[in-house]
């Protein structure tokens, strides 16, 4: 079992962030990774629509001889994940925004959180903001239109500039010195929103956080890959795979799904 691969899905092509983490910090593992871009987002779903999606994506790497698998979306998280321990006999690693570090070491006492729809109003999300918000003000805002955007290559567009500043002007006018990231994809705007914030402003995601967790959950059932061999990477898409090669810049073995 220690050879079987890390299963790794998302809405798309963001959850690749958290495969990078994944992958520097475990390069002997074999991965898969499953991009449901037909589908994203998965912001503007359903909480139904959500556990079937990631039901059908779960069930894929399954499929595929996955050892464990890494749920590398906010939303299929907060929506999802809780069925999903219920009900397949498998470790299962989620993504959650990273309020905890924010919370514990702001000094302005305000935050803000850049995430989708769908993770701001679980009740998962709400859970994990009320146990760490007392006394601080938390700013949330849904990034609409920037999943799309991520999706077709346009992550340096003047669009993505223009969601942005009218997403950040009201975090900045109420003094936050965090921004916590909450959804996979938004790794790939840290160039762009380290030139637009100020420089006291620390950005924060999850990526790293979640190869740690990876990594220790394969330590302790005695799944860690040590063999020395050189990792078979594979990725699978349901959307354009150019881009999902494109954006993870390495010649891996990517493949088309009709799915």
């Amino acid at each position: 079992m220690s050879n079987n691969p890390i299963g790794i899905f998302d809405s798309g092509i963001g959850g690749t962030s958290i495969f990078k983490e994944i992958h520097a910090l475990l390069p002997n593992e074999n991965c898969i990774y499953l991009a449901d871009s037909k589908n994203a987002p998965y912001g503007n779903l359903s909480e139904e629509e959500i556990v079937l999606l990631s039901v059908k994506n779960t069930e894929f790497l399954i499929n595929k001889g996955c050892k464990i698998i890494v749920v590398a979306c906010n939303t299929a998280t907060t929506n999802a994940i809780d069925y999903l321990r219920q009900n397949y006999d498998i470790p299962f690693i989620g993504i959650e925004p990273a309020i905890k570090p924010a919370a514990l070491n702001t000094q302005t006492k305000a935050i803000g959180i850049l995430a989708t729809k769908g993770t701001l109003s679980s009740q998962l999300f709400h859970k994990t903001t009320d146990l760490y918000s007392k006394d601080i003000k938390i700013i949330e805002q849904v990034g609409e239109g920037i999943v799309p955007l991520i999706e077709t290559g346009q992550i340096d567009s003047k669009e993505m500039q223009s969601y942005l500043d009218i997403y950040l002007e009201p975090m900045l006018k109420q003094n936050i010195d965090y921004l916590v990231l909450g959804c996979t994809h938004y790794p790939y705007l840290i160039p762009m929103l380290t030139k637009m914030l100020p420089k006291h402003v620390k950005i924060i995601d999850s990526g790293r956080a979640v190869a740690k967790q990876t990594q220790t959950v394969l330590i302790a059932l005695g799944l860690l890959n040590d063999s020395g061999n050189q990792p078979i990477i594979q990725l699978f898409s349901n959307g354009d795979i150019t881009v999902l090669n494109s954006i993870l810049d390495y010649n891996f073995e990517g493949s088309y799904l009709d799915f």
